[in-house]
């Protein structure tokens, strides 16, 4: 009885020894994960990190004739900061075995926009006779529009604005592979950078 219950032991630890190496076996490795973690990111196509509200005022002169026309205006304007995954390739990414560390190179951060508010424009002007008798109301919307969109691009790829949407990137993409990675339990650090 004592040999029966002693194979019995032995044949319970060599099955459990069993499934566990099968169970391994089956775990998926830390370059899967990042690779369907990867194509995941991909498939979103544009990542938007980062939101921005501008206020630009502008004012474009003509003079004709011996006329003259002013045209301001001041514009709302939203821009959106985003960074194309679609440009995310293997090659961008580096896992590191032995410091169990995942490296990500994002492509540049892109300002998209600027899109005008434009049921919020104020306008002031003069010269309304200049204005009557030739386009040169057209002339001045047109040339106040290319300047307030400058103005707002200008605004958003200032130095603080950028880092902000830089760190909001870099925290979204960490999340994208870290939480998979630790979901499968595999123990790993994630670090994002843009490239240079």
């Amino acid at each position: 009885m004592k040999r029966f219950l002693s194979l019995m032991v032995l044949a319970g630890m060599v099955i459990a020894l069993g499934l566990w190496v099968w169970q391994k076996s089956l775990a998926p490795t830390a370059e899967t994960i990042v690779s369907s973690s990867l194509q995941s990111l991909q498939a979103q196509n544009r990542l938007n990190v980062f939101a921005a509200r501008f206020v630009t005022v502008v004012t474009s002169r003509k003079a004709q004739f011996g006329l003259a026309a002013q045209k301001t205006m001041i514009v709302p304007a939203m821009v959106r900061y985003e960074v194309d995954l679609a440009k995310l390739k293997p090659a961008d990414l580096s896992w590191d075995e032995t410091d169990r560390r995942l490296s990500v190179t994002l492509p540049p951060l892109a300002v998209a926009g600027p899109e005008f508010d434009l049921k919020a424009v104020q306008e002031y002007q003069s010269g309304a006779i200049l204005m009557a008798l030739t386009n040169a109301e057209a002339l001045l919307d047109t040339e106040n529009r290319a300047k307030a969109e400058r103005d707002v691009l200008t605004q958003a790829q200032s130095g603080p604005l950028m880092s902000m949407a830089r760190e909001a990137a870099i925290r979204a993409v960490e999340r994208s592979f870290a939480m998979p990675l630790a979901a499968a339990g595999v123990e790993a650090q994630v670090k994002v950078e843009f490239a240079q």
